[in-house]
C-alpha cells in the first residue's frame, strides 16, 4: 500500500513537471493552469498530512500494572485531535508483547478538536513481564499522497503473575515442637527468637556476638536463641530442564478469535473460564504460588528457592509484600535451569535451618531425588514433596516409583496429574493425599 501511494505521488510530480515544460514550449495558459494546479495540490497534501500526524495526542492508561493469569487487564485509550483541520483517518498501531492484547485501532472521521476513545480488555493467559508499547500513528492526506507516521517510544511493563488455586489445608509432617507460642528452650541454632545474651564461650559463631553489650561490658557478649515452633517454610520449585514436559500445543487462534469490526477479537470474556495450559512448567509454578499464598495467609514465614534461568533466593518473611515478592520471581522464572533438584538443594543446604520445612515441587523422576529427600530428612529437617507426574502430561516415565519410595520412607509427598483439580488434591490430608495418588 506505501509503495502504491509513493507510485501515486511521483505520478503527480511528473505531471506537474511535464505540464510546465510543456507550456513552456507551447504557450498554452491551460498547461502552465494545470502544472499550478498539481503544484498547489502536493504543497496542500503534504501540508494536511503534516498537520494530521503532528497535532493529535494520545493518552494511554492502563488500570493497573500487575494482572494476573486468567484475570482482565483493562487499557484505555484516547486520541485527540487538537488542530482545527478534521482528520479522515488516523491508524493507532500498538506494538505491545502482551499476548492476544489487541489494542490497535483505526479512528475515522475525527473532527477539529474531538475525542475518540475506546477500551481494550485482555484475559491474561502468560505469565511473565511484558512490555505495553511503543505505539506508532499512521495517517495521510485526503488524496493519499502523503502518509506519514510517527512513533511514540515511551513503553511501560506489565507483570502477569502466576495463576493461583484456594487450598483449604495442606498436610505437613510433624515438628520437633509442638505448635503454638515459642517455647522457652534454648537452642544452638540460630533462630528468629532470640531470648537474652550470655557470655562468649569457645566454638560460637562470630554472627552471634551482640556488639552493643560486648562495648558496654568490655568482653565478648553473644546472644541466645530459642526454637521456634512454627519454623520457616521454604517453597522449592524444581525449575531445572530435566524431566519437564511441554507437549506440543494446537494453535487455538481460530478458536478463540472471531472477526469484529475492528480486527480480531477475544471469543472468551469469563476468566472463570481459563484452563492451566497443560506443562509442568506451568503446575510447577501454581502450585508454588498457591502453597505461598496458603502459608502467609496462615501469617507463616515462607522464603522461596529455584533455579531457572537464573538462581532465585526470596528469603522468608510474612505479610502482603512477601507475597508479591514471590509471584513477580514466579511470574519470570523459566523451567531452563541446568542444575538438578537434588544438586541444587545439596548446595543451598546452608539455607535451611533445623526444623525448616522444605516443600519440593518437582516432575523428576530420578532416584538421586528421594535420597536427597532423605538426606535432608536426616538433618532435621520436614520434608514435603508434591510430584508433578510427567507420564499424565505425555512422558515416557511416571512418578509413581518415587512416590512410592517417598511414603515407604515415611515422608508426605502428593502426586499432581495433569487437569487436576489442585484445589482438591492439595487440601488432602496426609494419609488422604497417599490413597488419592494410589488411585491415579
Amino acid at each position: 500500500m506505501f509503495k502504491f501511494r509513493q507510485q501515486r505521488r511521483t505520478a503527480v510530480i511528473i505531471l506537474a513537471f511535464v505540464a510546465l515544460f510543456s507550456g513552456l514550449i507551447t504557450g498554452r495558459d491551460i498547461l502552465f493552469s494545470l502544472a499550478y494546479l498539481l503544484g498547489v495540490l502536493l504543497i496542500i497534501s503534504f501540508g494536511w498530512a503534516w498537520v494530521n500526524i503532528n497535532y493529535v495526542h494520545l493518552s494511554r492508561v492502563t488500570r493497573t500494572r500487575r494482572a494476573q493469569v486468567g484475570r482482565p487487564l483493562e487499557e484505555r485509550f484516547t486520541v485527540r485531535n487538537t488542530s482545527r483541520i478534521p482528520k479522515l483517518w488516523l491508524e493507532v498501531r500498538d506494538f505491545s508483547s502482551l499476548p492476544h492484547h489487541y489494542s490497535s485501532h483505526v479512528v475515522n472521521g475525527l473532527g477539529p478538536h474531538r475525542t475518540y476513545a475506546w477500551r481494550v480488555t485482555t484475559v491474561c493467559r502468560q505469565r511473565g513481564r511484558y512490555q505495553l508499547g511503543p505505539i506508532r500513528l499512521k495517517t495521510s492526506d485526503p488524496f493519499g499522497l502523503f502518509p506519514m507516521q510517527r512513533d511514540l517510544v515511551p513503553t511501560t511493563n506489565v507483570v502477569i503473575y502466576p495463576l493461583t488455586f484456594e487450598i483449604h489445608q495442606f498436610a505437613l509432617p510433624l515438628g520437633i515442637l509442638p505448635g503454638g507460642d515459642a517455647l522457652r528452650r534454648r537452642t544452638h541454632y540460630v533462630t528468629t527468637n532470640a531470648s537474652g545474651v550470655r557470655d562468649y564461650a569457645p566454638g560460637d559463631s562470630f554472627s552471634r556476638i551482640h556488639w552493643r553489650s560486648t562495648a558496654r561490658r568490655n568482653r565478648l557478649i553473644v546472644k541466645e536463641f530459642e526454637l521456634d515452633p512454627l519454623a520457616d517454610i521454604w517453597i522449592v520449585p524444581d525449575m531445572a530442564i530435566f524431566g519437564h514436559i511441554a507437549p506440543r500445543q494446537e494453535d487455538e487462534s481460530d478458536d478463540q478469535l472471531s472477526w469484529g469490526p475492528w480486527g480480531f477479537i477475544p471469543n472468551w470474556r469469563n476468566p472463570d473460564e481459563f484452563k492451566l495450559p497443560a506443562t509442568t512448567e506451568e503446575y510447577t509454578v501454581t502450585i508454588a504460588a498457591s502453597l505461598a499464598q496458603y502459608f502467609l495467609r496462615h501469617d507463616r514465614a515462607v522464603g522461596m528457592l529455584g533455579y531457572g534461568q537464573t538462581n532465585e533466593i526470596v528469603q522468608p518473611d510474612r505479610g502482603e509484600r512477601q507475597m508479591n515478592r514471590i509471584l513477580e520471581t514466579l511470574s519470570v522464572l523459566r523451567a531452563e535451569g541446568e542444575i538438578p533438584i537434588s544438586d541444587m538443594l545439596h548446595a543451598e543446604s546452608h539455607l535451611f535451618p533445623r526444623g525448616t520445612t522444605v516443600i519440593v515441587i518437582t516432575p523428576s523422576t530420578q532416584e538421586e531425588w528421594p535420597t536427597a529427600a532423605r538426606q535432608l530428612a536426616r538433618r532435621g529437617l520436614r520434608v514435603v514433596s508434591v510430584l508433578v507426574n510427567p507420564a499424565s502430561f505425555g512422558g515416557y516415565r511416571s512418578s509413581d516409583g518415587v512416590f512410592s519410595v517417598l511414603q515407604a520412607s515415611g515422608m508426605v509427598a502428593y502426586m499432581v496429574n495433569s487437569e487436576d483439580n489442585l484445589t482438591a488434591v492439595l487440601s488432602q490430608s496426609q494419609k488422604q493425599a497417599g490413597s488419592f495418588a494410589i488411585m491415579q
